[in-house]
């Protein structure tokens, strides 16, 4: 990975931005630039051709001052130390945004699932949490899915974990099916969260959503619930793309075919009727809201002038640079930064571990009104300090966090 493009040293200067911002207590700047723990494990498996394959596994707990660490869990072949202890520093951020009272973590396994049998996985994920059970539990460290992880890999590791303790733990992994205590409304509350801070951010810069073109890169659970979602809200979904390339219909999208040629197909290019583009000619696409929803890293320096969209909604983790901050803004995008617009994932993580704790479960209308109004509030806290300060919407964000955490840190006397 190019220097310039280093998840953590970009999370490091976009901290470092805002805390020149805040006039931050040096000490505390610097305590909050590095990890509190990072945990490295090798985990073997039995493969079901009988040999024995060793994973390489990573647990990075960034900061707890706020209360127990909260991240999820990637299974991705290109994982990375470096890629998860940006994660788990923007999970720290992203907590304190919302105001919800966690700290931030992140996990990561280097595998391929797609080559991996189901029974394979689930010792792997099994595996995963004999390495790591000292250091989680559901006041200390809370894992729950993310990239290329799913409820069932959930259901297996608290299963795992609840063996070693040798009793039911539900609230030690949150993204759960429904029977063993996961949370109604938490299958697209990533979304949903996303949906919500777009709606705001359509108030704020004078668009109708129920006109509005939108581009989504990548279709995963992510991006097919987002045109899901904005379809049912009257958008029109004029672009999505997956890693291998995209489709453009100006007239807009169906949802729900392009999911069914994506899963028969493993991929929507080829889509009838569409034109084929690339992720690249994606990005660069004229429209209302273009919404990352793939990897880190996507607009960038070299490509972040081509973007044509009045909103870049971040539904992905990092997936604008620093440099390419820059030239948005001075494009007069509107950015809906990371940590921020995908916060609906871990705020209804943190009320599916509040119902676990208290034994007692909401509605999907209860959890989805409360999501609202976390993520309504978030999205004005930030605005509102960014037109205040004159800033950007990220530096803002990140004011508004990380002034949370110092304040904590400060409070506790641990610098």
């Amino acid at each position: 990975m190019a220097e310039q493009l280093n998840p953590f040293k970009m999370a490091q200067a976009q901290l470092d931005k805002a805390a020149k911002k805040l006039n931050l207590d040096p000490q505390i700047h610097t305590f909050l630039r590095e990890p509190m723990r990072e945990l490295w494990v090798s985990i073997p498996v039995k493969m079901d051709n009988g040999s024995a394959k060793i994973f390489k596994g990573f647990r990075v707990q960034y900061n707890n001052a706020r209360g127990p660490m909260k991240g999820g869990i990637r299974f991705h072949p290109e994982e990375t130390i470096d890629t998860v202890r940006a994660l788990a520093a923007w999970m720290t951020w992203k907590c304190a945004v919302v105001d919800i009272p966690y700290g931030g973590a992140k996990g990561g396994v280097i595998c391929n699932t797609k080559e991996m049998s189901q029974r394979e996985v689930e010792r792997l994920s099994r595996g995963y949490i004999d390495q790591i059970w000292r250091c989680i539990g559901p006041e200390m460290d809370i894992p729950a899915p993310d990239v290329y992880t799913n409820p069932q890999i959930m259901a297996w590791m608290m299963d795992e974990y609840s063996k070693i303790m040798g009793y039911n733990v539900p609230g030690v992994i949150t993204g759960k099916p429904i029977p063993l205590g996961g949370s109604l409304g938490r299958g697209d509350a990533t979304a949903m969260g996303v949906v919500y801070t777009m709606r705001e951010a359509a108030k704020i810069i004078g668009i109708d959503l129920k006109d509005a073109t939108v581009v989504v890169q990548g279709y995963g659970n992510a991006g097919y619930n987002l045109s899901r979602l904005l379809t049912k809200r009257g958008c029109r979904v004029i672009a999505v793309s997956d890693s291998k390339g995209g489709i453009l219909n100006k007239e807009g999208l169906d949802y729900q075919t392009v999911k069914g040629h994506k899963d028969k197909t493993g991929s929507v290019i080829d889509f009838p009727g569409t034109k084929q583009i690339t992720n690249e000619e994606l990005l660069s696409l004229e429209c209302d809201f273009l919404i990352p929803a793939a990897l880190e890293n996507q607009i960038t320096g070299g490509n972040a002038s081509n973007v044509n969209a009045k909103v870049v909604a971040e539904a992905a983790n990092g997936p604008v640079t620093l440099e390419a901050d820059e030239i948005l803004s001075k494009k007069g995008v509107f950015q809906i930064p990371d940590f921020l617009c995908n916060a609906g994932g871990v705020t209804v993580s943190y009320f599916e571990w509040v119902q676990n704790n208290c034994g007692y479960y909401w509605t999907e209308e209860e959890v989805y009104e409360k999501l609202d109004k976390k993520m309504t509030k978030a999205l004005y806290d930030v605005y509102g300090l960014a037109i205040k300060e004159g800033v950007d919407n990220r530096t803002a964000a990140y004011m508004v966090a990380v002034s949370k955490v110092a304040e904590v840190v400060k409070l506790r006397g641990w610098v």
